[in-house]
This record gives C-alpha cells, structure tokens and sequence, in this order.
C-alpha cells in the first residue's frame, strides 16, 4: 500500500530591501543595483559636452550654427562647413575631449588613493615629469625618444619616485603629496634649464609643452591617449569599487578580500598612463584633475568613487578652457594652460584653507 505523499508548503524568501538611492534592475535571471544619482548627474554631465564641442565647432572666425556644425562634423551639409569642422575644428575639440577625461580619470583615482583632495598629477609631480621629459624631447637632450613616449616614460619616473620616497600613497597621504611637491619642483627646475640651455628654434618649439595648449596638436599623439583611455577608463571604473575600501584601514581592507598593496600599485599605474599620454597631447593643463573629481563628488554624491563622472565633468572643463582661450580675446588666443591657471588658482588657495589634515593612528 502506497504511503500518501504530503507535499511541503513553500516558503518564500522574504526580498532583501533595495538601499536607497538605488534601483533594482532584472535582467533575465539575475538583478543589479543601480545608483540613481551618479548616473543621472553623469548623464547631465555628458548634455553639457555635447552643448560645449557644438559651441566649440560652431564658433571661430566663421561662425557656423552649432546645429549645423554637430551635422557638418559627421559628414552633412555644405562642403565648406564640412571642410571646416572635420579638417580644423573637429581634432581639437577630439584632443580635448580625450585629455579632460584622461586628466580627470588620473585625478579622481589619486585623490582616493592618498585620501587627500589636493592629491593629482600636477601637485604630486607626474606632470611635470611628464613635461620636462617631452621637453628634453623636443630640445634633443639625452633622448631621441618622440614626445608622447618620453612623456609617459617622464610620469612612470615621478611616480616611483614619489612611490619609493613618500612610502607609498596610503595612510602617509600628506607625506606622499609633500614629496610629491618636492618631485615636481625638481622637475620643473629641469623644464627651465632644459629651455634656457636650447637653441632657439628648439626653446620655441618646446614651449607649447610648457603652458598647455590645444592648438596644433599631434594627431598620433591623440589616437595614443585615445587607445590608452578605452583601457585606462574601463580598468579605472574597476578599480574604483575596490578603492571604496581603502577609506578602511589596511587591516579591514584586507579583511574584505583586497590586496591593498597590489591595487595601489594598479591605480598608479593606470594614473601614470593617464596623466602621461595627456600630457603628451596637450600640456601640462594644470587644475583639471584637481576640479573635476570634485565635481564628480558633488554631483555623484560621498559615496561613491566617480571616476566615470569625473572623465566626463575633466572633458567639459577642458573644452571650456579652450573655447574661453579662443573667444576672450580674440584674435589673440590664450593657451587654455592659462586660462585652466587663472580659474582654478583661487580654487587650490579654497581647498588648501579648508582642507584639515587627517589624523592617522
């Protein structure tokens, strides 16, 4: 006689509250957490560039409609806009897209690394290791290397140096930016007596790399910045999540299942490549990967690390330094170095007065 089977009650697992801030997202059998606010902030991030290049394509000796200069530059309307934007003002515009967002990708990951605002690659000196290298370069002193290889060669020797002298960019945040001030006035020192010891053809040609600017650029040198940025931003979004821990101590972060040493080593390496292939385009363009990460912030909100955010908040501030450069006394041009210098002075003067240093154990 067959014993009667009993079927159990189903027991539903009760759902697990979505944090808030956040929307759940199902796709197909799994779900993801999706922050509201950092996204929305980064979609308004990217109208703004899109409005800032079609002001910046439309506007310049010719004036063209920014409708009519967004379709003249994929390819529509009269040959003479086309001409115009896709031969003139369209590269620019792509060099300075690309260095905004690698300077802002490079500053928002070495704030987070030495917990310190003031930390980016022009205080701690891989700017201007970058620049004295390309100068050397360009004056042909001791490297027949071109400018955008021995910029990069220039960053990766500041940052180990800042690396290997400040003990790491960790808990010794203040100790890492001071040696990285130091590095950087060595640096800067070098630039100077690289030019005042060149020709004078040479000292003229190395000068653009001294102040920053967006005129003239390389096209090599920016499709390098441009490959580089579809690795660096990718692996920086990446790192990102995992340097959210790093706001623990060693310990904890360690606990958690992070390899603290290896992920600083990581993030500076991807910093490096960043700030030294923009340097190799543009300049050393001062105060963007100081601005940019802290916009991000204010717009993303604390808790997150907003290197997407950033990239996109570094391409709006560059291309507004350039379009000022261009517009505000024309036709005279003022490298767009000099103008990110005049803006973002005021702003460093803002941050070092409020900035308390943090009490480490």
């Amino acid at each position: 006689m067959k014993t009667p089977t009993v079927n159990a009650p189903t027991v539903k697992t009760p759902a697990l509250p979505v944090p808030p801030g956040t929307r759940l997202i199902a796709l197909g059998g799994r779900s993801v957490l999706v922050p509201v606010r950092p996204l929305l902030g980064c979609a308004a991030l990217l109208a703004v560039v899109v409005v800032v290049t079609a002001v910046c394509l439309a506007v310049g000796e010719t004036r063209l409609n920014p409708v009519d200069a967004l379709r003249a530059a994929f390819g529509s309307g009269t040959p003479r806009d086309v001409l115009l934007v896709e031969k003139l003002r369209l590269p620019r515009a792509e060099a300075g897209l690309a260095v905004g967002a690698a300077l802002g990708v490079a500053g928002c990951l070495m704030q987070t690394l030495a917990q310190n605002r003031l930390a980016t690659p022009d205080t701690v000196g891989f700017n201007n290791g970058a620049t004295a290298f390309a100068v050397a370069s360009v004056t042909g002193t001791a490297t027949q290397l071109l400018p955008s290889a021995a910029a990069l060669v220039g960053a990766t020797t500041a940052a180990a140096l800042a690396f290997a002298l400040g003990g790491g960019a960790g808990r010794n945040g203040y100790r890492f930016l001071v040696v990285g001030l130091g590095i950087g006035a060595v640096f800067g020192a070098v630039t100077n007596l690289l030019l005042s010891r060149a020709a004078v053809d040479s000292a003229n040609a190395a000068y653009a790399w001294t102040v920053g600017t967006l005129n003239g650029r390389d096209t090599d040198a920016v499709t390098y910045l441009q490959l580089g940025l579809l690795v660096c931003l990718p692996a920086g979004m990446l790192l990102g999540r995992r340097l959210s821990l790093l706001r623990f101590s060693d310990a904890v972060a360690t606990g958690l299942g992070v390899r603290v040493r290896g992920l600083r080593v990581a993030v500076l390496l991807v910093a490096v490549v960043c700030s030294g292939l923009a340097v190799a385009v543009a300049g050393p363009l001062g105060m963007i990967a100081l601005a940019a990460p802290e916009a991000a912030r204010r717009i993303a909100g604390p808790r997150s690390v907003p290197v997407l955010t950033s990239a996109v908040a570094g391409a709006a501030f560059t291309l507004l330094a350039d379009l000022i450069g261009r517009t505000a006394l024309s036709p005279l041009e003022v490298p767009a170095g000099l103008v990110t210098a005049v803006v973002g002075g005021p702003y460093l003067l803002w941050l070092l007065l409020t900035t308390r240093p943090r009490r480490t154990a």
